[in-house]
Parts: C-alpha cells; sequence; structure tokens
C-alpha cells in the first residue's frame, strides 16, 4: 500500500464483498487499543444488522485495496431521534495519516445532511487525539466528558462525546 495523498482515494457504498477488509480494519483499530470498549470485531452478520445501510461507505486506494470505511448506527428506534445518529470511521494503519478519514467523514456528513439527520454524535477515548481533531475540523463540538463510562482492558476509561449539528436540516 503506498503512502498517497487522500486525493488519489475513491469513495464507493460498502457491499457485502467488503466484509472481510471492513472487520480487519475494524479489527485493527480494536487492537491498537483507542478505538472502542470491544475487543473483536462482530461477525459480519451482526455489523451488518446494526448499522444503517444508506450511510456506509468505504475508501479504495487505486490499487483497489480497500483502506478504510465509516457507517452509522441509530442512537434510537424511537421516532422523535430518526435523525440523531452515531458514527464509527476506522482507516487501516498502513494508510493513516493521509486524510483517508476526513475524506470519509465529509462525504458521510454530505449523505446525511441530505437525508434529513440533523445530528451526528461520535464517543472518542481522550487519549485518540488525532480522532479529537478530525472531528473539531469537521465541525463536530465537545458536548461533554463521561466519566468512568466502562471498564477496558482491566482499567475505567473516559469517553468524551462529540456532536455535529446539521446546519441545512431544521
Amino acid at each position: 500500500m503506498r503512502n498517497e495523498p487522500a486525493a488519489q482515494v475513491r469513495l464507493r457504498p460498502m457491499t457485502a464483498d467488503d466484509a472481510d477488509r471492513v472487520l480487519a480494519i475494524y479489527q485493527a483499530g480494536l487492537d491498537a487499543g483507542n478505538a472502542s470498549f470491544d475487543a473483536v470485531a462482530p461477525s459480519w452478520a451482526a455489523f451488518d444488522a446494526g448499522r444503517l445501510p444508506a450511510h456506509r461507505l468505504v475508501a479504495v486506494d487505486r490499487d483497489g485495496t480497500l483502506v478504510g470505511w465509516i457507517a452509522v448506527t441509530p442512537t434510537s428506534y424511537r421516532e422523535v431521534y430518526a435523525g440523531v445518529v452515531e458514527h464509527s470511521v476506522y482507516v487501516d494503519p498502513a494508510a493513516r495519516g493521509r486524510g483517508v478519514a476526513r475524506l470519509l467523514l465529509d462525504a458521510l456528513i454530505d449523505s446525511t445532511d441530505a437525508a434529513g439527520i440533523w445530528t451526528i454524535q461520535a464517543a472518542v477515548f481522550p487519549e485518540n487525539t488525532a480522532s479529537l481533531a478530525l472531528h473539531r475540523r469537521a465541525g463536530f463540538r465537545v458536548v461533554g466528558t463521561r466519566e468512568r463510562m466502562g471498564r477496558h482492558h482491566g482499567r475505567w476509561r473516559d469517553v468524551i462525546l462529540l456532536e455535529r449539528r446539521s446546519p441545512v436540516v431544521h
């Protein structure tokens, strides 16, 4: 995988054919220790069932290698929260630092704005400074810190809750 800039990467909708690569990148993020409370990526069936199909994208380099993905989950199935989602974005460790996550996040924002989604949330460990910076640059704001949200590898972890309110969905 070359260290090419995000301009050399194209985005497309995620499909079931991407399952192995999506889950491998997900697992690499989990293994790094600052991405999620989860330790093991879910099965494709569980992943597929939990994420909204209309807002799943993958980033592919010019060699056709999938280097990142983004997807959303509803925060609630209550009708009043139909326009609120939480997202996850993961980039292959070999492709980090090239703007792939920002490219994915910008495309997701366009997709959710067009669909009438008014809030995108993210929950980020405070130690994940790259993710916090990415979200701030993309217009997310810190809503608060959820202290001692859960135990992760035997220790309590805080989670910073961020959100982006759509300026076009009223």
